[in-house]
């Protein structure tokens, strides 16, 4: 099936994967490429609409991205947003000029002309979120302004015969309101969508589609005990039954208890066909004395690769590897500005070694993470496996900042038991994207009784996000952090000091490794 798409060109917007995934929750699907893309794709590709999004820079800067302005002329209606909006005003002869006032963050924005296509249901006045330091001193010729704000005369434009739209403040932040409203019209007045991109209809459609790529072969599939693999392992099965086999390896690196869980899970539950490799000592092995996060992701990747292929091999001859690729590893592997900076490896996306031959299978690489809980839920998997936390790939690794070792591990598996329990006792684990317990390579002086301990400190980190591309500290209740320190100072020998990290994403990263 071919579902009706509204394309969005990236000019490298912190918020440009919000953009798709706030249509996607409209039911309407929605592609980002790069601001690049040639016209002669955009029209193969025939759109309902097109959206440019924001981005860092100001039009008039060098090297400032410039999307071909024959996209204008396609015919099909063109939003643009903030850095849009201005691109839209220049190619079409209006003036963009430096702002006398920037505006970032919150913004009043007053909707002059109530029966605008964009503002249709929505209040005269709106709370929106705003991040730009350019304005529009005047709007293109045949362009209506339709709302303004108090230090943007011209905060939103259109030209309705010619469906084109601009926004200066951006809709697809959840901090603006009625910012669903407005993308809603734009996607089903403007453009014409119908609303016809579902899970439901999704599941039937990768179905068949790995059905028609594997034929008579065979697939292996790497589980990790997360969502994506799992939600990866039921589609493959569900479409070629027992031509699958799944390796699960146990790292040594993984939870309390994970290991036998996970296989619990798999084989009594799901009935999926799983081996599990015990590799505990070898991944340990090649670990130690290792302190460096980037060498501890190779090495462990790297190991991973060897003992994966080392089981397939022992299953017999593969065809297909199925892997877990989501829409943000493929969008993030496509550098919108240029050359982009590693801050870790850990996607998918990138290709395998050559001497591991398969054709790569990878069902739901279209779909954001929550998308993949939702269908995670449409294959039959329960709420509370399908809504659990994320965990890195690397696992506890990047949870003990330094060495390895086999009693460092159970440092941090045990208070982190404790961090789960007690969260989840308090009625936040939903609330939370992750929350989990970090080892610091620091000891430091307690007195326990009447004695003097010299002991590890134990980092907590809670973050709540939408999609883990920002994350902001979670405001725990001060009770709820008081017993999670006591319990794990109390509990965990050789542990004898709790802090609690109240940095966001950006300027960190979530795990601290």
């Amino acid at each position: 099936m071919t579902h009706q798409t509204i394309l969005v060109l990236d000019f490298g917007s912190q918020f440009t994967q919000l953009i798709a995934r706030r249509l996607r929750e409209l039911s309407v699907y929605c592609e980002i490429l790069p601001f690049s893309t040639p016209v002669e794709e955009l029209r193969r590709r025939s759109p309902a609409g097109l959206i440019l999004s924001g981005g860092p820079l100001s039009v008039s800067d060098p090297g400032a991205p410039h999307s071909d302005p024959a996209l204008l002329e396609l015919g099909v209606p063109v939003l643009g947003i903030c850095y849009g909006m201005q691109l839209l005003t220049e190619q079409l002869g209006g003036r963009v000029g430096p702002a006398r006032h920037r505006e970032y963050g919150h913004a009043r924005v007053e909707v002059s002309r109530p029966e605008a296509a964009l503002f249709a249901r929505c209040p005269d006045s709106l709370r929106v979120w705003a991040s730009h330091g350019d304005y529009i001193e005047a709007p293109p010729a045949g362009f209506t302004v339709v709302a303004t704000s108090a230090n943007a005369p011209v905060a939103a434009i259109e030209h309705r015969d010619r469906r084109l739209f601009g926004l200066l403040f951006h809709p697809e932040v959840h901090h603006s309101e009625h910012g669903t409203d407005i993308l809603r019209n734009f996607a089903y007045t403007v453009c014409g969508c119908r609303g016809d991109w579902t899970m439901s209809s999704f599941v039937e459609e990768a179905t068949a589609k790995i059905r028609d790529t594997v034929g008579d072969g065979r697939v292996v599939c790497a589980l990790s005990g997360g969502v994506d693999s799992t939600v990866v392992a039921l589609l493959v099965h569900r479409a070629v039954g027992d031509r699958l086999r799944c390796i699960f390896v146990d790292n040594g690196l993984l939870r309390h208890d994970e290991a036998a869980q996970v296989m619990q899970r798999f084989v009594d539950k799901l009935h999926l066909p799983v081996v599990m490799a015990d590799a505990r000592t070898l991944f340990l092995e090649r670990l130690a004395g290792v302190t460096d996060p980037e060498r501890k992701r190779k090495i462990i990747g790297a190991t991973f690769i060897d003992v994966f292929e080392e089981e397939a091999r022992a299953l017999g001859s593969f065809d297909f590897l199925a892997q877990g690729t989501l829409y943000p590893d493929v969008i993030e592997s496509v550098s919108v500005m240029g050359p982009s900076v590693t801050i870790k490896s850990h996607h998918n996306v990138g290709g395998l070694p050559e001497r591991m031959r398969f054709t790569l299978v990878e069902p739901v690489r279209q779909l954001f993470k929550d998308e993949v809980r939702v269908l995670g839920l449409e294959l039959g998997l329960d709420e509370a496996f399908v809504w659990r936390q994320p965990f890195p790939g690397p696992g506890l690794a990047v949870r003990v900042l330094g060495e390895i070792t086999e009693e460092r591990l159970a440092l941090v598996r045990a208070a982190d038991v404790i961090v789960q329990d007690e969260v989840r006792r308090a009625g936040w684990y939903r609330r939370l994207w992750q929350s989990f317990a970090v080892l610091l390579p620091v000891q430091s002086v307690g007195v326990m009784g009447d004695a003097r301990t010299y002991e590890y400190t134990v980092a907590v980190r809670a973050v709540e996000s939408r999609d883990g591309m920002t994350a902001d500290w979670a405001r725990l209740p001060h009770e709820l952090l008081a017993t999670i320190s006591s319990r794990i100072v109390n509990e965990v020998k050789g542990i004898n000091r709790v802090v609690y990290d109240v940095s966001s994403k950006p300027p960190s990263t979530i795990e601290w490794e």
